[in-house]
């Protein structure tokens, strides 16, 4: 059966136990696992895929309509995206250097975006409450088990796949920087000038770091992703949680929870750029006297 509830992300059994507090106490949380709802071959099609496809098209549609027809003077739709990318391009500028932001704002600009309408599309009324369910007969009211949308960045599996994405970006553009040679030697070759024994000690200190620095580059996708997943599946466990604290009030205290989410959806999309930004430049920019490794 299918059902609806008034705002996304919060189970229709907030409205419908009105009836009995003791519904309120058994109100299921927002599953770690997305929910399989077809196959194609052996692939199976989950309910966060199919909220990133629809966000995907969208953006790719809203592009396309926009710079249809370009106009020197742009209004409308061309005027938002307009906006949009030179403001971005003109924050990166800033941060990573004109040189490194010609080669990798696609990137940059395409994660912001991307991962910025995912997080509001999860809040469109809808997602997470619209699905397939059972009525409890105890209680009268209505449990969605399987939701037909879910939170796409609620989603470890599509933060992981975006996070790997950049690692593999940042392996081609620190080679593209440094060469094969810079790069070895911009994690293990010693920093500042130096001689004799002290040189020697210098070299033997940085050798160990550059394995620190391996391990924690190697953990870099794994803390991006986490970070990503667990700001949104926490957002969406707290509008759960608000939905069900007074039940004849369900329809109205996550509403300011909801604007807080929106800003959540700003940050993390910012935090995320920054980071992969912020990483890629460590690594693309030389030390003194390294320049001549590339």
């Amino acid at each position: 059966m299918l059902a609806l509830c008034a705002f996304g992300g919060i189970s229709t059994a907030a409205f419908a136990a009105e009836t009995t507090p003791a519904a309120t106490e058994d109100h299921e949380s927002v599953p770690l696992k997305p929910d399989i709802l077809f196959h194609v071959g052996k692939l199976a099609v989950t309910n966060s895929m199919v909220v990133t496809w629809i966000v995907a098209a969208g953006i790719l549609v809203c592009a396309q309509v926009a710079t249809r027809k370009i106009k020197p003077v742009p209004t409308g739709l061309q005027n938002f995206w307009e906006w949009l990318v030179e403001s971005l391009y003109t924050f990166l500028e800033n941060i990573i250097g004109h040189v490194l932001v010609r080669k990798t704002f696609w990137f940059f600009a395409t994660i912001f975006i991307f991962i910025l309408f995912l997080n509001w599309f999860g809040l469109v009324p809808g997602v997470g409450s619209i699905g397939w369910g059972h009525h409890d007969a105890a209680t009268g009211a209505f449990h969605i088990d399987r939701p037909l949308l879910r939170g796409a960045n609620a989603d470890l599996n599509l933060t992981l796949a975006m996070a790997s994405i950049f690692f593999i970006c940042w392996i081609i553009w620190a080679i593209q920087a440094n060469g094969v040679g810079g790069l070895i030697m911009h994690l293990f070759g010693p920093k500042g000038e130096t001689s004799g024994l002290l040189k020697v000690l210098m070299i033997v200190i940085f050798f160990i770091v550059g394995w620190l620095e391996i391990v924690s580059i190697l953990f870099r996708p794994v803390s991006l992703s986490f970070r990503l997943f667990g700001n949104i599946y926490a957002g969406e466990i707290m509008l759960e949680s608000m939905s069900h604290i007074v039940p004849s009030l369900a329809w109205l205290i996550p509403i300011p929870f909801y604007f807080m989410e929106l800003l959540v959806g700003i940050v993390q999309a910012l935090v995320f750029m920054l980071l992969t930004a912020v990483f890629t430049l460590l690594i693309a920019q030389h030390e003194p006297g390294h320049e001549a490794h590339h």
